[in-house]
């Protein structure tokens, strides 16, 4: 063992407590050791993570981490700090104090990861700073997402190319589960990759069974699954409202269930998270809001009780089942109104261009926003308040606002959970003299010093509620304080927080002059046709075996038969009945050589199965093989 791979596994033993590296993980880590730029392919829960965590842990500097997805970025530095790695994150829901202040910790503190969102790439603050810090490496996270033939593009993420003219001796290493061989090309060429560099793992999983069970009463042979199963499952469904009312159907039956959606308060979502990984929940129904971030090793079962809109969604989510590499099953149901119900998805993605630019011009109205302002702003956006005051449809809002995010107009964030944050803005010594002469604040400001570190140096969370009892007072007393303190400017206090964010990337445009492409609409809504074609065309697919049908997709050709799922199963079993009637064939043969025999000695002799024998005689004298006269006895014909 070469010394620069011991040192690997030392750092992966002392943090994560693993004493060899999975598949894959080694080659990624050693390839950009070597200064390689690297497409790193590995299926959800291969330990993608790990790999640039490991390499940059082994030498000087920072690695600089994009990612998409605030929850996720949260839930890996979280991780990293319990590990006592020192990491931060930057994104759109923190306020210039917070990113300041997080910039001056990642250029002169002895942090390792700055975990990124893509848009704030390009600020020329971030930028500035960016020149200070001794970045060893640029990992980028769910690299599909900028590929515009990705099922899930998002436009910030072309910033990410600055990021090499600024940096351009830091080798990029790319990540991703889910990419089609067109999308492994755009995402190196778009990445300005100096050379090809593609290490890929098999996508195929010898421990999970890929079902597709065409049923009317999806309900009925859902519980009956569920009930004959054993171990935690995830259910999933395109709706809220189908959510609740599903997860409420289980439990009344006995099935210990409960069920998750953006839509639920952060601390509802945690607590239901926290109830099904724990094993309090064995079963949780979801949107696809649920899953990112999550490991829970021993999923038993995946269901989609509802078809999803593409083959990488469903390859991702059906990917969360047995990866503690122990038997699991992905089941998909399906019927035929299904394809009906996809292709009215197409209209609803794709509302017509005239109702994009109402809906454009009123959220600039929203906003308060003047034609020619806008860019860089950040506007936390509350959905139900906008739909309420112009008249629009959820589902159009949401899908126009992901037109003009693809068009490069604005950015749409995912629902971020802000906790309530305070830092100290006055130096120890000027604190001091504020409490010598404000003495009824001093005993706040020492409950804040003793319940939480670092109030100096950073933004840090707090909880109220906890303040409220140990000072054995109401909460509304602690804001009340905190509020005060503020307005005096002793600290920042920023109030817990809960919103998606609209981003504007541009100035706002009259919308006469907003300009929707041919690439970003009509190229797209085709793609997306053919995104939906691929799902429905798996779902009628009954002779090529599951597995292999999903590798093809993502480009692997040379697959073999996982010889467990539906169609396997089918096609064996057909197999098996060819060769017993053959057996069949040979033994009235030997029977009949000498003669007609009674029918029930020939039954006797064919099968332990009356029920098979029988339809097989049947069979052969239908086809004119046997005759049966009236005494009830067989006889051969020879044609």
């Amino acid at each position: 063992m070469s010394p620069e791979v011991s040192k690997y596994r030392e750092i992966l033993t002392q943090y994560w407590g693993y004493h060899a590296f999975r598949e894959l993980q080694e080659e990624i880590i050693l390839s950009v050791a070597e200064g390689k730029d690297t497409l790193g392919l590995m299926p959800t829960g291969g330990g993608k993570s790990v790999t640039f965590q490991v390499y940059s842990l082994s030498c000087e500097g920072i690695c600089l981490v994009v990612t998409p997805l605030i929850a996720l970025m949260k839930d890996q530095v979280g991780g990293l700090l319990k590990r006592g790695i020192k990491a931060l994150a930057i994104h759109s829901g923190m306020s210039m104090n917070e990113i300041n202040i997080a910039l001056d910790n990642a250029v002169w503190g002895d942090y390792k990861f700055l975990y990124v969102s893509p848009e704030r790439l390009s600020s020329s603050h971030f930028q500035e700073r960016l020149k200070m810090m001794h970045v060893n490496l640029i990992a980028v996270d769910e690299a599909h997402c900028i590929s515009q033939w990705g099922y899930d593009f998002r436009p910030s993420y072309l910033k990410i190319a600055e990021l090499r003219q600024m940096l351009p001796d830091i080798p990029v290493l790319a990540l991703t589960a889910t990419a089609t061989l067109k999308v492994v090309d755009d995402i190196q060429m778009q990445l300005l990759f100096k050379e090809k560099n593609v290490l890929r793992k098999s996508f195929y999983r010898e421990n999970l069974t890929y079902l597709v069970r065409q049923e009317e009463n999806k309900v009925g042979y859902l519980l009956r699954t569920i009930k004959q199963s054993r171990g935690s499952g995830i259910v999933y469904v395109r709706s809220r409202k189908k959510a609740r009312e599903l997860a409420e159907l289980l439990s009344q039956n006995g099935i210990s269930a409960d069920y998750y959606h953006a839509g639920l308060t952060p601390d509802s979502r945690h607590k239901r998270q926290e109830d099904w990984m724990s094993g309090k929940k064995r079963v949780i129904v979801a949107t696809n809001a649920f899953g990112m971030g999550i490991d829970k090793p021993d999923v038993r079962f995946v269901i989609h009780l509802d078809i999803p809109d593409s083959l990488e969604a469903y390859f991702q989510e059906a990917g969360r089942a047995g990866r503690d590499e122990k038997k699991s099953a992905a089941v998909l149901l399906y019927s035929p109104s299904d394809s009906l119900k996809l292709n009215e998805f197409i209209e609803d993605k794709f509302p017509p261009a005239e109702t994009i630019k109402r809906i454009y011009c009123a959220l600039g109205n929203f906003f308060n926003l003047a034609v020619g302002t806008g860019n860089g702003k950040v506007f936390a956006f509350n959905m139900a308040d906008f739909a309420s005051a112009f008249h629009f449809q959820f589902v159009t809002i949401f899908n126009s606002l992901k037109i003009l995010e693809r068009c490069g107009y604005l950015e749409l964030t995912e629902e971020i959970d802000n906790p309530s944050k305070v830092h100290f803005i006055i130096h120890r010594d000027e604190l001091y003299k504020f409490q010598v002469a404000n003495a009824s604040f001093d005993a706040f400001v020492k409950l804040l010093l003793r319940s939480y570190t670092g109030l100096f140096t950073e933004y840090v969370k707090i909880d109220e509620n906890v303040l409220a009892k140990r000072a054995k007072v109401q909460v509304t007393t602690i804001y009340k304080y905190l509020n005060r303190l503020k307005s005096l400017r002793v600290i920042d206090y920023l109030p817990q927080m809960t919103s998606p964010f609209v981003i504007y990337l541009k100035e706002r445009v009259d919308e006469r002059f907003l300009k929707i492409s041919r690439e970003h609409y009509l190229d797209r809504k085709q793609q997306y046709s053919e995104q939906i074609k691929a799902v429905t065309d798996y779902a009628n697919n009954f002779t090529d075996c599951r597995s292999r049908q999903l590798l093809k997709y993502f480009g692997e050709e040379r697959s073999i038969r996982c010889g467990n799922c539906d169609v396997c199963k089918s096609l064996d079993k057909k197999e098996d009945d060819k060769a017993e009637f053959r057996n069949m064939m040979n033994v009235t043969g030997e029977i009949l050589c000498k003669g007609r025999k009674p029918l029930d000695e020939v039954i006797q002799l064919l099968s332990d199965d009356t029920d098979k024998a029988l339809m097989f005689i049947r069979w052969m004298i239908d086809n004119h093989k046997l005759s049966l006269n009236e005494k009830n006895e067989l006889e051969r014909i020879d044609n």
